[in-house]
């Protein structure tokens, strides 16, 4: 191991235990969820539609992330990040995911994630099923910005976990690293 790697491996790893704080921090002062969320059935392709059932919560480890086709207009983006359910069973997501950019080098970047505030629906998914967020964000420098940071990459925290994922997220992310999500909804919306 040489000296860039392991310098790049402590940062990722300070970045990541700082982005976990942050996260339990913001959990922390989180509404507690419902009971028992509302349900919207999500079937995989081909597949019956799955009701609440006995179906446990999605754990990040039976999770695939991804990002759909970015769309963009007048300095905004929209993308739908999707989460697919890779284990064997069926499982289910409420809420919203966690985010955090990251550069090039791993050091994690300002990321101001603003929850939008349409209503959260439990999504039951069948193995291959997903369940999308729509991700929005400018790239117009506001206020005292002169310039905007580029991410290389994003970490998603699934709902109601501590373990994350993460994808390439190529772009510029100005509003001081804003990032607005919606709550997870059913299907992948590519």
């Amino acid at each position: 191991m040489n000296l860039i790697d392991s310098t790049y491996r402590a940062r990722r790893l300070t970045a990541v235990s700082m982005a976990a704080v942050a996260l339990a921090a913001v959990a922390a002062c989180a509404p507690a969820a419902a009971a028992e969320p509302p349900a919207v059935a999500v079937k995989a392709a081909g597949g019956a539609a799955v009701s609440g059932g006995t179906a446990g919560r999605c754990r990040t480890g039976g999770l695939r992330a991804s990002m759909g086709r970015v769309d963009a207009g007048a300095g905004q983006r929209y993308a739908p990040l999707v989460l697919t359910n890779t284990s064997g069973r069926s499982c289910w997501v409420y809420g919203f995911v966690g985010l955090v950019m990251f550069d090039a080098r791993g050091d994690a970047l300002r990321t101001r994630v603003r929850r939008e505030s349409a209503p959260a629906h439990r999504v039951t998914l069948r193995p291959g099923a997903s369940a999308h967020a729509r991700l929005h964000w400018t790239t117009v420098p506001s206020g005292r910005e002169t310039s905007c940071p580029s991410a290389a990459r994003l970490m998603i925290i699934p709902p109601d976990e501590v373990a994350h994922l993460e994808i390439p997220f190529t772009g510029t992310v100005c509003g001081d690293g804003r990032l607005d999500i919606t709550p997870m909804t059913s299907g992948a919306r590519l």
